[in-house]
């Protein structure tokens, strides 16, 4: 999309129902100095998160529009107000992508499920610099919760986060790290992580012994949903849940980990191989509420995200990022975030793409029968 006066008309059509008094509601629109309208400010912010132009380039596009002038530090200072209105946009675009009903956070409303991801950005330019954006999305929302901004040594982990009682932490292997889930823990949340072989060694939790898990996924999991109590080496009591996935799957997973040994100089194990077939994760939530199959669901409402997450990451591929003030980086990742949902909302809506780029009606025929 480039926001010019055609497209920009579609793109209000997509935009949630009251879109424009939810502006002043939320904090970024409580004056309109320079800025004459919710419109003119939605589109100065996509201009800069969306078009892929610094705070400068917007501004100058923005003017040469016809639309409220202003100076690049003043849409700056817009930015960081916008975030409650870009995530109240971005939420209700989700619930109706997905329906509030097929949202609904299995085992009870009061859970709060929080994604974290990270992704490298390299800046546009010979000597453009490259950063690590570390952000965390509550789901069903898609709402941005937190997002920082490090080189790109920064470390994947989930003590850069803060969780509260009632938090669920759900992540990839990335984050399965024993010291990473005490410190969720501790803080009165859950975790639901993809299960790390090599970084979180698991004891039985009835004896203490290693567990053999490629031999308990054989014996347990080969028809159908497992689980069994384990330990941490630290004494953390978790779950381990897994599920035998489509043989299709299971060859793809077996193709990288053959190509990630290789890359590494050695031959993949025969344990890794077999795990490949299924989905292996680990979980605090208590069983009495939340059983294998919840947990499993749960799971999957967060790879639900996971398109509008790889659609999110091309997005961040070639930007100018706000560097290292959080209020800004937290809307410019709500901005790209809105970006993603009006661009599935819009692949959805195209049934037809005629080439001057309008949206046919959708009962338009395209030939009339006389």
């Amino acid at each position: 999309m480039h926001w010019d006066t055609t497209e920009w008309e579609i793109v209000e059509e997509m935009l949630p129902e009251g879109w424009e008094a939810q502006a002043k509601g939320q904090g970024a629109l409580k004056r309109k100095r320079k800025v004459g309208s919710a419109s003119e400010l939605l589109r100065h912010l996509l201009l800069h998160a969306g078009g892929g132009l610094s705070l400068r380039q917007a501004v100058v596009r923005a003017s040469q529009w016809g639309l409220a002038k202003m100076s690049d530090m003043a849409l700056f200072k817009r930015l960081r107000k916008s975030c409650g209105w870009l995530g109240w946009m971005c939420q209700r675009l989700a619930e109706e992508r997905y329906g509030e009903r097929n949202w609904a956070v299995p085992g009870g409303g009061e859970l709060r499920m929080v994604a974290v991801e990270s992704t490298d950005i390299k800046e546009p330019g010979a000597r453009g610099a490259s950063w690590r954006l570390h952000y965390a999305i509550e789901v069903p929302g898609v709402t941005s919760v937190f997002a920082e901004l490090t080189c790109k040594h920064g470390g994947e982990s989930l003590r850069r986060y803060s969780f509260r009682s009632g938090d669920l932490a759900a992540g990839d292997r990335n984050y399965c790290r024993e010291g990473q889930i005490r410190h969720v823990l501790e803080s009165g949340a859950h975790v639901l992580l993809r299960w790390h072989s090599t970084a979180l060694p698991l004891l039985r939790a009835e004896d203490g012994e290693a567990l053999d898990v490629a031999d308990w996924l054989r014996r347990e999991a080969a028809s159908g949903a497992a689980e069994t109590e384990v330990k941490t080496k630290g004494g953390l009591a978790l779950r381990l849940c897994a599920l035998p996935v489509a043989e299709e799957a299971a060859e793809r997973e077996r193709k990288k980990t053959r190509e990630s040994a290789r890359k590494q100089g050695r031959q993949a194990s025969e344990a890794s191989l077999e795990m490949a077939g299924y989905i292996v994760l680990v979980c605090s939530l208590p069983r009495r509420k939340y059983d294998t199959a919840t947990v499993i669901s749960l799971y999957r409402l967060r790879w639900q995200v996971e398109l509008a997450f790889k659609r999110l990451k091309s997005l961040l591929g070639a930007s100018h990022v706000p560097k290292r003030d959080p209020d800004s980086a937290r809307a410019w990742l709500q901005a790209k975030m809105l970006v993603s949902l009006l661009m599935d909302k819009l692949l959805r809506q195209a049934e037809v793409l005629s080439p001057w780029g309008y949206l046919l009606p959708a009962k338009q025929p395209l030939v009339r029968i006389h």
